[in-house]
């Protein structure tokens, strides 16, 4: 949708060289290549079971049912969502506070090691996630905090992208707003949420909605740590429709899968749709560019 938009804006403006169509046509490509299997997920979730698995690859349904959702609502999917809602919306507003906090610190404070410590947390994504999940998990089984909303929460309040787009914004924000509010006798943190953090919209907005994202979508912590199906979040309970593990048989597996994944994809795409100018503008501030 960006890339078709943008090749519009192009020619309107009469921008476009013979050189760079070559990159919109591969753009676009991509861009098609890349929302064919949502398309083939979404038309799925509609199809009746004798019309999912077919010789030909059919994009639309023949006939258009609603078998699927109403066989997806037959399970606690509510209260998934809820749970799902609480988590990703606690743990992303968490993160981003404490991201913005840590990011503002080691782009303002001068302390003993502080570039050291930056590039321990960005060394830090190169560990596997499975190298920490079982010895956290053995703690939290230790303390008894499984099947909880703190045993889903807590994990995901530290992220390391959380900083690094907040340090990489405040790294640019000229210090001459700072040293003025400073001689009015503000403090640090007054500095930082009266200041600061007003102006940071944008890299607000693209950490919030990575992290929501994140957390919305998240599925190997909470499928260890809860083991009880009301507190089951929307990724880890629509695993119950594969057909390989679910009740159904495959056929009808397959279009209750479709449903209940795009029921869980909807929150994060309409998220990106509505912010995703914003989002944008946050990334390329941080010095992710493509």
């Amino acid at each position: 949708m960006n890339i078709s938009t943008g090749f519009k804006n192009t020619l309107r403006r009469g921008n476009m060289k013979s050189r760079d169509l070559p990159i919109w046509i591969l753009g676009l490509f991509i861009a098609i290549l890349w929302i064919l299997p949502f398309v083939w997920m979404v038309s799925t979730s509609f199809k009746p079971a004798k019309e999912v698995m077919t010789k030909e690859i059919e994009w639309f349904p023949r006939h258009v049912v609603l078998d699927n959702y109403k066989k997806v609502f037959e399970y606690p999917v509510a209260r998934w969502a809820w749970n799902s809602l609480v988590v990703a919306t606690v743990s992303t507003t968490l993160g981003v506070l404490f991201g913005a906090m840590a990011g503002y610190a080691l782009a303002r404070l001068n302390f003993p090691g502080k570039n050291v410590f930056f590039a321990v947390l960005i060394a830090s994504l190169m560990i596997p996630t499975e190298m920490t999940i079982i010895p956290m998990y053995v703690g939290f089984l230790k303390v008894g905090l499984s099947n909880s909303y703190i045993s889903l929460i807590l994990p995901t309040i530290a992220n390391v992208f959380s900083v690094y787009i907040f340090r990489q914004f405040f790294m640019g924000l000229p210090v001459e707003l700072e040293d003025a509010a400073t001689i009015d006798g503000a403090s640090r943190f007054g500095i930082f949420w009266r200041i600061a953090m007003p102006l940071a919209r944008s890299p607000l907005i693209a950490a919030s909605i990575l992290l929501f994202t994140l957390n919305w979508n998240s599925f190997l912590w909470p499928l260890l740590i809860i083991f009880e199906d009301k507190m089951k979040t929307m990724p880890v309970g629509i695993a119950a429709f594969t057909p390989v593990v679910g009740t159904h048989t495959q056929l009808e597996g397959f279009g209750i899968a479709m449903a209940g994944i795009t029921l869980l994809s909807l929150p994060g795409l309409l998220i990106f749709f509505i912010f995703q100018r914003f989002f944008i503008e946050g990334i390329s501030r941080t010095g992710i560019k493509g």
